[in-house]
C-alpha cells in the first residue's frame, strides 16, 4: 500500500474511533462514506485557503516591487526631456531634438567635488534602467555616472581619463581606443579581463564645432572573482573635452547583446560632454554647507 493511502486510512481511523482495517458492514458503510466526504471537503477547503493566501502574497510582492520601481525609475514620461533641454538652453548648448521610444535623457555634472574638474555629461538610456551618480563627502567626489539593468549585466558607464587630452579623437589609432576602454572596464582592479578586441571604429562630429566622437565596437572576456569567465560585447563613445578624455562604454553579455545591440548603440551615439567656457560654480559642492 502507498504511503498516501495509508495516511488516508489512518485519518479515517482517527475520525471514526474504530479499527480502520475492520470490514465494512452495511450499517456502517454509509457513515464511513460520510466521513470520507467530510475529510475530502476539509482538504479541498484547506487547499483553496492555501491558494488564496499564495495569491495574496504574490500580489503583495508585486505591489511592493511596483512601489520600489516608482522610486528608482527615471521620469522620462514626466517632462524629463523638457527639463534637460531647459538646462541645456541655460548653458547655451544644443538641445535634444527627440528621444527614442522607451528611453530617458540624462544630463548630469561629473566633478561637483573640488577634487575633480567638472564635465557636463549627456546621454539617453532605457527608461527601465537605474541611474547611479557619484557620491560626495568631505574628501571630495568618488564614483561615476552609470545607468544599467544590473541584474542582467547591462550597463552604460562613464570613465574619465583625467589629464589625458587629445586634439582630435578621429585621428587616433586603434591602440589608443584599446588603452582607453581597457582602463575603463578595469577600474575595479587589474587582470579582470582577457582577449580584448577592438572590432570597429567610426568617428563623427558633435553639434558643437570642433568636438569629435569615436564610436568603438569591442569585445572581451570578464574574469570574475568566483572563477567564472563571461564573454561580453559592447560599444563605447570616446571624446576629449577640457583636459581629459571621456569614455562612455556600454556592454552586456554575449548572449544578450544581439537583443540589446541597437539600444547600446543608441546610448553611445547620444553621448555628449561639455566643459570649455561653461560656468559650473553654482553646481559645485560647498563642503562647509552641503556635506553633513
Amino acid at each position: 500500500m502507498k504511503l498516501s493511502s495509508i495516511s488516508l486510512v489512518l485519518s479515517l481511523h482517527s475520525l471514526s474511533g474504530t479499527n480502520a482495517f475492520t470490514a465494512f458492514t452495511p450499517s456502517n458503510r454509509h457513515q464511513q462514506q460520510q466521513r470520507q466526504a467530510t475529510v475530502a471537503t476539509t482538504l479541498h477547503a484547506a487547499a483553496n485557503r492555501r491558494e488564496v493566501l499564495s495569491q495574496a502574497a504574490a500580489a503583495l510582492v508585486t505591489a511592493s516591487a511596483a512601489a520600489f520601481t516608482v522610486d528608482v525609475e527615471p521620469a522620462a514620461a514626466f517632462g524629463a526631456l523638457e527639463k534637460v533641454n531647459n538646462q541645456l538652453k541655460g548653458y547655451g548648448l544644443p538641445t535634444i531634438s527627440s528621444v527614442s521610444d522607451g528611453f530617458s535623457p540624462l544630463l548630469e555634472l561629473w566633478g561637483k567635488g573640488k577634487n575633480r574638474s567638472p564635465l557636463l555629461v549627456q546621454f539617453t538610456y532605457p527608461s527601465e534602467w537605474v541611474v547611479t551618480l557619484p557620491s560626495q563627502d568631505v574628501n571630495g567626489e568618488d564614483g561615476t555616472i552609470q545607468a544599467g539593468q544590473y541584474s542582467a549585466g547591462d550597463t552604460a558607464t562613464l570613465y574619465v581619463m583625467e589629464n589625458v587630452k587629445v586634439d582630435n579623437v578621429a585621428e587616433e589609432s586603434k591602440s589608443f581606443f584599446q588603452d582607453a576602454i581597457t582602463k575603463a572596464i578595469s577600474q575595479k582592479g587589474n587582470n579582470i579581463y582577457q582577449d580584448f578586441k577592438v572590432k570597429k571604429v567610426l568617428t563623427k562630429e558633435g553639434e558643437v564645432k570642433g568636438q569629435n566622437y569615436a564610436v568603438v565596437d569591442f569585445s572581451y572576456t570578464l574574469l570574475t572573482g568566483a572563477g567564472f569567465e563571461v564573454d561580453r560585447v559592447g560599444v563605447a563613445s570616446v571624446t576629449s573635452v577640457g583636459g581629459s578624455t571621456e569614455v562612455l562604454w556600454c556592454a552586456s553579455t554575449r548572449q544578450r547583446y544581439k537583443k540589446l545591440e541597437d539600444k547600446l548603440h543608441n546610448i553611445a551615439n547620444s553621448f555628449r560632454v561639455y566643459s570649455d567656457g561653461l560656468n559650473f560654480s553654482s553646481q559645485r559642492v560647498d563642503y562647509d554647507k552641503d556635506i553633513i
